[in-house]
């Protein structure tokens, strides 16, 4: 039995059928146009945090977690340094790294390059370069052989295949009566990797340490060592740590750093599809408006007779302030069920909805990511859902207010 008069009526007007039905189909478009927003919004951007995760990934198979480089020029002791890192209780894998620019040449033809002296067994523990080889093996890889792996789309560039030789030039060079002469050496390509990434297929080229050392005359420095973390999302503490443990002689970067433009952009982008589609939700909720309004316009000669019956303004405000919150409460539940099952469920859905047209959103072809992933996180469904449901509460002041102001002498004179 419930004994709260305002919450017993307002459960009544909403339940029950009107004489005016316009304001019945009005109240169902107030639901079904939060359920809707809802919905989007929670689809979008479990499909954006996908997108996300997806190019997050991509890109810290190639980059490193965390790199650590000496302050200025070349890192020598960086086999003391190697074991300093590795104590820490949150860094799994190191790889010493020797990096240059240059050139590569194959007849004719030049592209620049960013070439990276590696170990083939540490880097492959801190990269996923040489796991997505689509010609040769790393092991080929050996100091002194001059041996290069080159990106696809480089490798395409250039028109060279493994087993071709190559002539990579570097900006160190000496300088001779006929003024500066660049270094340069023949490698021969004994691999190619694809990673599916064109900024990195397109310019970057592995070569063995030593090789590397030798070529830049860097007297056995390197550049830097290359850490791979328990969790990247932690690496800005690990940072942290690293700068307090090894001082000031050194240089600390993690991927958040290096790529802070690129995440802040998707960052960005994600709030305003935020915002735009919450338009949706606020649209739904004037809906919302106009429908109480209507029913207090419907309703006066009731509010009246129960403002008679001693019922006061407050309760009257009640009244209508529970019949907003459940057309609120019943489209956001409604629409975050449903957008929780479509994020949950997207990367089946879509398959099949272009087997059903016979179409593809993305094609592999021409997209890297050509699927739809998705990443449901429950804190923006309870964040999307809250917020829907306080625009509801907001709306249904007004039309609550007005009815709590109505004169039952007024309302009865003429009925």
């Amino acid at each position: 039995m419930i004994k709260s008069v305002p919450i017993f009526v307002g459960l009544r007007y909403t339940r029950a059928r009107r004489r005016n039905h316009f304001v019945s189909f009005i109240s169902t478009i107030s639901i079904l146009g939060i359920t809707v927003g809802v919905w989007a919004l929670i689809t979008v951007l479990s499909v954006m945090n996908g997108f996300e995760r997806e190019l997050r990934g991509r890109i810290l198979s190639v980059a490193s977690h965390a790199t650590v480089s000496a302050s200025r020029g070349w890192l020598f002791d960086w086999p003391i340094l190697m074991d300093s890192v590795t104590n820490h209780p949150d860094v799994i894998n190191v790889a010493p790294f020797v990096l240059g620019q240059g050139l590569v040449t194959r007849g004719n033809t030049v592209a620049g390059v960013l070439f990276r002296g590696v170990l083939p067994d540490k880097e492959a523990l801190v990269s996923e370069v040489l796991d997505n080889l689509t010609a040769g093996q790393s092991t080929e890889l050996n100091p002194g052989g001059w041996n290069i792996i080159l990106g696809a789309q480089l490798a395409r560039s250039l028109g060279v295949l493994k087993g071709d030789r190559v002539t990579l030039i570097a900006p160190k060079g000496k300088i001779t009566p006929a003024g500066l002469l660049p270094r340069m050496k023949r490698f021969t390509v004994s691999g190619i990797f694809e990673m599916d990434m064109y900024e990195y297929d397109s310019s970057l080229a592995l070569i063995h340490l030593d090789d590397a050392m030798t070529l830049l005359e860097s007297s056995n420095g390197v550049s830097g060592v290359r850490l791979t973390v328990t969790d990247v999302y932690d690496a800005p503490r690990i940072n942290s740590d690293l700068k307090s443990q090894l001082g000031s002689s050194f240089r600390i970067s993690d991927w958040t750093i290096e790529h802070a433009n690129f995440f802040a952009a998707l960052k960005i982008e994600r709030r305003v599809m935020f915002v735009i589609l919450l338009l949706i939700i606020t649209v739904a909720a004037f809906n919302i408006v106009s429908t109480l309004v209507m029913v207090v316009t419907d309703k006066r000669s009731d509010i009246a007779i129960l403002r008679t019956l001693g019922l006061t303004p407050r309760g009257v405000m009640g009244i209508f302030i529970v019949q907003g919150i459940i057309i609120g409460f019943g489209g956001t539940i409604v629409g975050g069920v449903f957008g929780v099952l479509t994020a949950s469920n997207i990367e089946t859905l879509v398959p099949w909805v272009e087997s059903l047209l016979g179409i593809e959103f993305f094609p592999a072809n021409i997209y890297v990511i050509s699927q739809f992933p998705a990443e449901l996180r429950w804190p923006d469904v309870f964040l999307i859902s809250g917020i829907s449901f306080l625009i509801c509460l907001i709306a249904t002041l007004y039309p609550a207010w007005r009815a709590s102001k109505t004169e039952p002498a007024e309302a009865l004179r003429y009925e």
